[in-house]
């Protein structure tokens, strides 16, 4: 693509825009969102909170300590939500092609719209007022590509509109830090370094060969290609979920067996419900364990048959914390995914004997009807029931 036709939209600190947009009287005021348990971290922070150093993935505890006169506010998800999906409502008014990347971002290729909307930079003026009418701000990167795009919203950020015109991308990008670049993190950037790299520039000029001889033809080709601006990846609507799951920080570190199963099982449970609601199914059973030490394993299997019920999931991810060291240190998280996914329901091949043991799915579709009409806690399985 030769033009500017790519935009990355960011929203800027959208909880927090979110929550100040539900209680206009927390504008302009140090906003902190999070879990705020003793273990609960920071998931978004205005920023007049940033400016006292909190960050989003920072502990609370560490928060309060920074900014003790801000304001604390537990999540919201079904707001966050719904604005969402307003947001995404504003982006598919001027082009089919939209890349969510999460709730808060995605990727827009608006070339074939230019007739109808106008250039580029009119199509994100466009947006930015449509979501400011909702309340909220965000910022809106214009390049010939996605690498560039994304770029250029991150150095305009907050509420800005940053263009990187197709014929101006070397004065915009060599000046930038090494980091600028995807991929480089600590561990490259002081490899770069010490190549005596330390601008975009310095990369693109270094040449290809050199690159890939210091850090491996994978990296070193890919580096090679952003330090010059190219990125030849498509947007891509509506890309298909990889893996589906759950997970939950314990308030205390767990120990004890029985409750640790019981867990695994809620967790199950969960992902299963998940599964059946997108209407897929999947073929690998992930177990994500993180210790109080914060180390973190994950122990997968693949039974080669279709599942999407709580007791097939549970049976694999059970089988799986069984094998795990006895000797191993408290738990602090857990996780279970399912990926291999397919969409549809599981096909199965059952034997008289092995029908009530794989968890009915006439049952599990008679649980996913009450808790939609209920909610979630409407049904249980009776393991994870309190005791009379």
């Amino acid at each position: 693509m030769t033009d500017t036709g790519i935009l990355h939209v960011d929203m800027d600190a959208f909880y927090a825009s979110v929550e100040a947009t539900k209680d206009p009287s927390l504008r302009g005021k140090p906003v902190i969102v999070g879990g705020l348990g003793g273990r609960g971290v920071v998931t978004s922070a205005s920023y007049e909170a940033r400016a006292f150093g909190v960050a989003s993935a920072m502990p609370i505890i560490r928060a309060r300590r920074l900014c003790p006169h801000g304001i604390y506010l537990s999540n919201d998800f079904d707001a966050y939500l719904e604005y969402s999906r307003r947001i995404r409502d504003v982006f598919e008014s001027v082009t089919p092609l939209v890349e969510p990347l999460s709730l808060d971002e995605a990727f827009l290729d608006v070339a074939g719209s230019v007739k109808l909307f106008g250039p580029p930079l009119e199509i994100a003026r466009r947006i930015k007022r449509s979501i400011a009418a909702l309340g909220l701000p965000c910022t809106v990167g214009v390049a010939p590509n996605k690498f560039l795009a994304k770029l250029a919203s991150t150095i305009g950020k907050p509420d800005g509109l940053l263009v990187v015109p197709a014929d101006d991308i070397e004065s915009f990008l060599h000046p930038l830090p090494v980091t600028a670049l995807w991929g480089v993190g600590e561990t490259t950037g002081e490899e770069l370094r010490r190549l005596g790299l330390k601008t975009v520039g310095d990369v693109a000029r270094l040449g290809r060969k050199t690159l890939e001889r210091a850090l491996g033809e994978a990296l070193g080709g890919h580096l090679y290609l952003l330090a010059n601006g190219i990125d030849d990846r498509d947007v891509i609507p509506h890309e298909p979920a990889r893996s589906i799951g759950s997970e939950n920080t314990f308030g205390a570190d767990l120990d004890d067996t029985g409750e640790i199963l019981r867990e695994i099982l809620r967790l199950s449970d969960r992902t299963a419900s998940r599964l059946r609601a997108k209407g897929m199914n999947g073929r690998t059973v992930t177990l994500k364990v993180r210790y109080s030490n914060f180390s973190t394993i994950t122990r997968s299997r693949t039974p080669g048959a279709e599942l999407d019920t709580p007791a097939e999931i549970y049976g694999i991810a059970k089988d799986l914390y069984l094998k795990l060291d006895p000797e191993r240190p408290r738990i602090r998280l857990l996780g279970v995914t399912v990926s291999g996914l397919a969409p549809g329901p599981a096909r199965r091949q059952l034997g008289l004997l092995d029908e009530r043991a794989k968890g009915s799915p006439e049952i599990s579709a008679a649980v996913d009807s009450i808790r939609h009409r209920w909610g979630d806690e409407a049904v249980a399985p009776a393991t994870l029931l309190p005791p009379p």
